[in-house]
């Protein structure tokens, strides 16, 4: 099953959408070029050798040459993974595998060389509980006490907890949770912790005990997440959709014979004129002005007669 080797950052930890937080390892996966395929006609079994890291002082000149075969840059650290016998025509030699092997969400086993602590006593190594403080007891306050029987069978069974050299081991921690993946920075959030120091090598490899798929080896096949930012582009025609609503804009001009139905209101203003004669009647009664001075004469007959006034 292929697998990615990767550098430990360190710790840290997310919060969740709904506010948990969460310890995670770092882990960055420098570039994994595929070395050498191996096949069961060539050495006896499947299998990819991958090359990472950067330092080559410790790499072997037989293994240096095998290297730049393929590959231009030296990566001292070398690791296989075993492959079924459907995966060898998937492989080929000088590929590169990213984190995109792996997905959000994903079971992963995660393989490292846990932290060397010296030699160390049963309580530190194996968590025995210490003995009595007093009550008689002067010399075996942290002693395991009896390692096994007595004349049958004679001896110490092997695999005896006792005391001894502590970590330095390799260690394997099986069905933890890939919380995130961050593909430009070939990052991976591993939830919880993992064996080995800071900048220690730890190997990733999806889980055994879970079910798994079949998946695209190579990250060509496997950007995912790029058609997602390629359906982006298809919310623009949502965009040019608005200019679908532009008709409605030019369905306002549809409004404007309203507009010019105003000028069907403009003979009601010309009707106005048609009272325009009844101002002109007015003239008509002029004449009953004017038929005042007919009276005048009257007027003229008392000046003409003042007789008539006495």
């Amino acid at each position: 099953m292929i697998g990615i080797v990767g550098k430990k950052c360190g710790m840290t930890r997310v919060f969740t959408d709904d506010g948990r937080s969460v310890p995670v390892t770092i882990v960055q996966a420098d570039p994994n070029f595929i070395n050498k395929i191996k096949t069961k006609d060539s050495d006896g079994y499947n299998a990819i050798q991958v090359s990472a890291g950067s330092k080559v002082k410790h790499l072997s000149k037989p293994n240096q040459g095998q290297i730049n075969q393929k590959n231009k840059e030296l990566r001292s650290n070398l690791h296989e993974f075993r492959l079924n016998d459907h995966e060898v025509d998937m492989v080929e030699a000088g590929k590169e595998i990213k984190v995109n092997y792996f997905k959000k969400g994903e079971k992963v086993d995660v393989a490292g060389k846990s932290i060397g602590k010296g030699y160390a006593g049963v309580i530190k190594r194996h968590n025995f509980s210490m003995q009595d403080a007093t009550h008689g007891n002067s010399l075996a306050h942290r002693a395991p006490g009896s390692i096994g029987q007595n004349q049958t069978p004679g001896r110490v069974f092997k695999g005896k907890k006792m005391s001894g050299q502590m970590g330095n081991v390799n260690r394997t921690i099986q069905n933890l949770e890939i919380i995130d993946i961050d593909n430009d920075k070939n990052l991976l959030f591993i939830k919880g912790s993992c064996a080995g120091h800071d900048n220690s090598y730890l190997v990733i490899t999806p889980s055994i005990k879970s079910k798994q798929e079949e998946r695209e080896i190579f990250p060509e096949a496997q950007p995912e997440e790029t058609p997602e930012a390629e359906a982006q582009p298809e919310e623009t025609p949502e965009a040019e959709a608005q200019p679908e609503e532009t008709p409605e804009a030019e369905a306002q001009p549809e409004e404007t014979p309203e507009a010019e139905a105003q000028p069907e209101e403009t003979p009601e203003a010309e009707a106005q004129p048609e009272e325009t004669p009844e101002a002109e009647a007015q003239p008509e009664e002029t004449p009953e002005a004017e038929a005042q001075p007919e009276e005048t004469p009257e007027a003229e007959d008392s000046t003409r007669n003042p007789s008539r006034q006495d």
